[in-house]
């Protein structure tokens, strides 16, 4: 017989199937409701079998189930970590749901990470399985083969599997399809998903069920604003869900609501702009200005081919959208979308918030060069932080300070990294590092970043490990590594270089160099040869210098283009 406490008024621990609050009964909550309903719709290319292409909440959450069992009969154990070596696909994500089911831990990995970086990740999370795409398979052997991992094969890019591994299907089609008993508490961790900050090797962002459940319905509320019924949400999204924390923010209000979530694996303006009419989405999630002009691009280009009149909403960050492209958007969405530019981070999921609907005339003043990141969401505190640590009045503008938060749906820290969390949750504030200003009207304006972090494309880069792989070349005497803004990426790493005396060395040289022992992202988009790089008397970079004497480096389009 359960037992039941009904003397203690705090303490208290909700774990009971009942009461919990668990990222892996979303789908099961909503049988109850929407049993045959579409839960996920998936583009061709993500979903490594047809089968899982087109999901019902009944047969996701029975697949969940699936995949929990097999966990469990694999001899995994509550708290184990399970690796993703992954792009988007439903089994993947689903997958998911299964981990938190078992009361296990997902953790998955940028595939683009470079192998150093595979290797610090794994020897810090000590997964027990992996689950890895098959078309990835070679960018993961060499690592995970020496940590002795194996595990699950999606088969997206082809069909022969490793030894040691076992298909997806294979792992799930003998396993029950009944709900795993397993004691689960909204406190415990789910995900951990790795992060770069001011040094060279990520962190582990420690997530917890109450913090996606209260960072998801936040978003519920904005994402559901102009439909008729919170169940017509339609949620896309061409942008990495495995790795990043929108598999959260942008897909689980979707499922909070009874919506469907669509998904597709190549962020490219024809897919956007296909699966948004084909599906008929009703909320897009869009990265970066540039992706919302690649698809307004791909609609003019082929008229009568697309319909997004669906959209009602509209989410994009990393920079300010232009006021012309805003009004090309909205003439071919019609004047319901809403459009709503995001500043926030992994570690703490609600965002600050900017309508350009809501304040026209500022926007229309001010944008694309001021960059107005709005105010926080409801249930996120934000103000900015001297460095002093006082916090800087509201009503005092254009001065710069780190943006701090306070929200529920905030990380529990930094896996395996007590210094990193004590730093990072000074003074009973979550320190962001990144410099915001108020403006005139108590506003938010992204101005700079307090840490040598670049954010490029949505991934984020460490300055000094670039710069460290830099000098590395027998060419390079002194490197200083920034970001410059970019039309396309948002910022594009850019590397200052100071030739060795006697050397000589191309652009072309050292950016092929770098791209050879960083991921994709990381290595420079360009390498600019200086004489001299701005340091301040105890030999630190004045890398602001740098920014403002290159800030139009990417501005004019053929150089944009070339990088």
């Amino acid at each position: 017989m359960d037992q039941f406490d009904v003397v203690s008024l705090y303490g208290r621990h909700p774990s009971k199937r009942w009461e919990r609050t668990s990222v892996g009964d979303m789908f099961e909550r909503m049988c109850w409701s929407y049993p045959d309903k579409k839960a996920i719709v998936a583009s061709a290319d993500a979903c490594g079998s047809e089968r899982f292409a087109r999901l019902t909440y009944r047969a996701a959450d029975q697949l969940a189930n699936r995949i929990a069992n097999a966990l469990i009969a694999r001899g995994l154990q509550r708290g184990d970590r399970v690796v993703f070596f992954c792009e988007n696909s439903v089994e993947a994500y689903i997958s998911k749901f299964g981990i938190a089911k078992a009361g296990m831990v997902g953790a998955p990995i940028n595939p683009r990470m470079a192998p150093d970086v595979q290797d610090h990740l794994l020897s810090t999370l000590e997964p027990k399985l992996a689950i890895v795409d098959r078309e990835l398979w070679p960018a993961a052997e060499a690592t995970f083969t020496r940590h002795g991992l194996t595990g699950v094969m999606i088969p997206i890019g082809g069909l022969d599997i490793p030894d040691g591994w076992v298909s997806f299907e294979k792992f799930v089609d003998d396993s029950s399809i009944e709900e795993p008993d397993v004691e689960i508490h909204g406190d415990d961790i789910w995900e951990i998903l790795p992060t770069s900050g001011t040094t060279s090797m990520p962190k582990g962002v420690m997530m917890s069920h109450h913090c996606s459940y209260i960072g998801a319905y936040g978003n519920a509320l904005t994402f559901s604003r102009g439909l008729r019924f919170e169940s017509d949400m339609r949620t896309c999204s061409v942008l990495p869900l495995i790795y990043h924390a929108p598999d959260q923010t942008q897909a689980f209000p979707a499922f909070l609501c009874g919506g469907t979530l669509i998904m597709g694996r190549q962020a490219t303006g024809a897919n956007f702009a296909t699966m948004v009419s084909d599906e008929r989405a009703t909320h897009l999630w869009a990265g970066s200005p540039q992706f919302i002009e690649e698809m307004i691009a791909e609609i003019e280009a082929k008229p009568g081919r697309y319909d997004i009149t669906s959209l009602t909403s509209v989410v994009f960050a990393w920079a300010a959208l232009d006021p012309a492209t805003a009004d090309k958007l909205k003439a071919l969405c019609g004047e319901q979308v809403q459009l709503v530019e995001i500043l926030g981070q992994t570690e703490a999921m609600p965002c600050t918030r900017f309508y350009p609907d809501k304040w026209p005339e500022i926007y229309r003043a001010s944008a694309p060069a001021i960059n107005h990141t709005g105010l926080p969401a409801p249930i996120l505190a934000a103000g900015l932080m001297d460095e002093e640590g006082r916090l800087i009045e509201r009503d005092t503008p254009n001065v710069a300070g780190e943006i701090v938060y306070r929200t529920p749906a905030m990380t529990a820290g930094y896996y395996k990294n007590e210094q990193a969390t004590q730093e990072a949750f000074r003074g009973g504030w979550f320190h962001s590092g990144d410099a915001c200003i108020y403006d005139e009207n108590g506003l938010f304006v992204m101005v700079d970043r307090y840490k040598d972090v670049i954010k490029s494309g949505g991934e984020n880069v460490s300055t000094i490990r670039v710069e460290g792989v830099m000098r590395g070349h027998e060419a390079v005497e002194k490197a200083a590594v920034v970001g410059l803004n970019h039309p396309r990426w948002g910022e594009a790493v850019t590397a200052f270089v100071i030739l060795a005396p006697g050397k000589s060395c191309s652009e072309e040289e050292l950016i092929a160099y770098g791209r050879a022992r960083l991921a994709g992202f990381e290595a420079p988009k360009a390498v600019i040869f200086v004489d001299e790089i701005p340091t301040t008397l105890g030999s630190k970079v004045l890398k602001y210098k740098l920014r403002e004497q290159y800030r139009d480096y990417f501005v004019a389009s053929e150089t944009a283009e070339r990088k």
